[in-house]
């Protein structure tokens, strides 16, 4: 391979007992061993070539001894282990900087986060949309399967059933589930500073201890700002007067943010502002430092990203730009570990990047926030708006024409509207039955509740794979499952039967240290042809060849 952008530019001479090798096949594998450092030396004859073995210096032509070759580059190694940020696993007990989203009715399973956590990195059970019930049953199952390995559950933001989000937050305490991942958050909530300074203390050498730890995952810097400040005296205050914290806990919640940790999140599947990665991590980075500083924490919180990660440059860009972990969601929905239905899986292994659309989410319908699902093979982004829009016009479901309501009853609910009233008083009877005395007084109301039924029950429909539904299917997903599909085109990975939660994480992990490597050659001059520095997906039996420890 012929050198085309160092010219006479070298930074140094290496020498060495075995003649550098040259050609492309070479240098390829040069940056895949990602362990051993990279010496890139002109072979005399104007080529590049590479060496493993000798030694390097860093001096002038006048020095050169026989046998001497120029030193064009240097890459230092660079094992998977070692991208992110060292204080972020070592407070979470991780190997990786790898942390599976927390995918809402179950999707992010015990199954996967039990994968997760074995392999060194972290998951946090779906646990938003479920019961307290079902939510307890995976706190338990966790807890016998991992012992002292990490896992982690969800609390999500529940404006419309404050009281459900108390309760979990109770089922966590009581059982000692010490790591939360809070999202979808709009404003700090009770129950949540609740958990983050219950049991706060301090050690003998006066360092406070706080034993539970949230990773907030956000996407506004308003919100930002609430989790990266100490929890708000008035929050703390009415506490204490409710007898769930001590004079002394909440003394000590002053010198401690809401979250230990923070997820930046950009365009992501389901709950997600479609922030974009590069403008949002900088800004939140900075914004962590600023309030750092203020507050004069004993720790600062660790900034990593999420969403749209799903290949090898995309995790690579991430911890280019100061990313202490990333997070992935929408991929991880594909892989066989995942708590939906084949036929979902199947469905997304057709996802381009085009192929998504916001639609309203069940559970601020209301308010108007929306969510980032699958549109190719499903009506529901097209139904879920119009329902949404039939709500904004219409103080009640009487006044909508007659052909719309036909249509409804026809296409949406399979069932007259006041059938449908039904089966939606069955559920908010266990779930919430405030709402139904508030629906048979509010007919606007009573409107929303039946509209919600049908977004919250299809993504149930998504995750059984009920066919006679498959129009109706809620898939939470973002455009990074669109660049999966297209990065593994080909590869093993390209069937579901092989997508594997692990698998999957470690080829993005090792993807990323090839082309932070192939960067650093890059940033020395260094021109090579794109197939060179390619890295497409290996099985896991070749990347432990590559990388013994992984």
């Amino acid at each position: 391979m012929r050198n085309q952008g160092a010219g006479d530019r070298e930074i140094g001479w290496w020498n060495g007992k075995s003649i550098p090798e040259t050609g492309e096949d070479a240098i390829h594998k040069a940056i895949l061993q990602v362990t051993s450092p990279i010496f890139l030396v002109d072979d005399m004859e104007g080529r590049y070539a590479v060496s493993r073995e000798g030694s390097a210096s860093i001096h002038s032509m006048k020095n050169q001894t026989t046998g001497d070759y120029r030193l064009l580059a240097y890459v230092p190694p660079l094992h998977p282990k070692d991208l992110g940020e060292k204080r972020f696993k070592l407070t979470h007990g991780l190997k990786y900087p790898y942390v599976c989203g927390a995918m809402a009715n179950g999707i992010t399973s015990v199954d996967m986060v039990e994968k997760a956590g074995k392999a060194g990195m972290v998951g946090f059970f779906g646990a938003g949309g479920l019961s307290l019930t079902k939510i307890e049953e995976a706190v338990h199952d966790l807890k016998n399967r991992m012992g002292e390995l990490p896992f982690g559950f969800n609390l999500i933001h529940s404006p419309g059933d404050p009281a459900h989000e108390a309760a979990v937050v109770n089922l966590y305490l009581n059982n000692d589930i010490n790591l939360i991942s809070a999202s979808a958050y709009l404003n700090l909530t009770l129950p949540l500073v609740y958990y983050r300074v219950k049991g706060i203390h301090q050690d003998s050498q006066g360092n406070i201890l706080c034993p539970h730890k949230v990773i907030a995952k956000i996407s506004r810097v308003e919100v930002a700002a609430k989790f990266l400040s100490p929890p708000p005296e008035k929050m703390l205050a009415q506490l204490v007067k409710d007898r769930y914290l001590t004079e002394q806990e909440a003394n000590l919640a002053k010198y401690i943010p809401v979250a230990e940790d923070m997820t930046a999140e950009a365009d992501s599947g389901g709950h997600t502002d479609n922030r974009p990665a590069m403008a949002l991590l900088p800004t939140i980075m900075e914004l962590r430092d600023e309030l750092a500083e203020q507050f004069k924490y004993q720790r600062v919180p660790c900034v990593g990203l999420g969403g749209g990660i799903s290949t090898p440059s995309a995790a690579a860009a991430a911890f280019a730009m100061g990313a202490a972990y990333i997070l992935t969601g929408s991929v991880n929905q594909s892989c066989i570990e995942a708590g939906t239905s084949t036929i979902v899986r199947k469905m997304l292994l057709e996802a381009g990047q085009a192929d998504v659309a916001m639609a309203p989410a069940a559970d601020m319908f209301e308010m108007g926030a929306k969510v980032q699902v699958l549109k190719r093979g499903t009506m529901f982004p097209l139904r879920a708006s119009k329902l949404y829009d039939l709500y904004n016009r219409y103080g009640q479901y009487e006044d909508i024409p007659l052909s719309q309501r036909e249509s409804l009853e026809k296409d949406f609910f399979k069932c007259g509207f006041h059938e449908e009233w039904e089966n939606t008083k069955r559920y908010f009877e266990t779930m919430d039955p405030r709402q139904i005395e508030r629906g048979e007084k509010d007919p606007k109301h009573k409107m929303a509740l039946v509209f919600r039924s049908y977004l919250g029950q299809s993504s149930l429909w998504a995750k059984h794979g009920d066919p006679a539904r498959q129009m109706d299917f809620q898939i939470w997903c973002g455009p990074s499952m669109g660049a999966f599909n297209q990065w593994v085109k080909g590869s093993f990975l390209d069937g579901i039967e092989n997508r594997k939660t692990v698998t999957v994480a470690k080829n993005l992990l090792m993807g990323a240290s090839v082309v932070l490597r192939l960067s650093m050659l890059k940033n020395q001059d260094i021109v090579l042809p794109g197939k060179v520095g390619r890295f497409l997906p290996m099985i896991e039996d070749e990347l432990n060849t590559l990388v013994p420890d992984l």
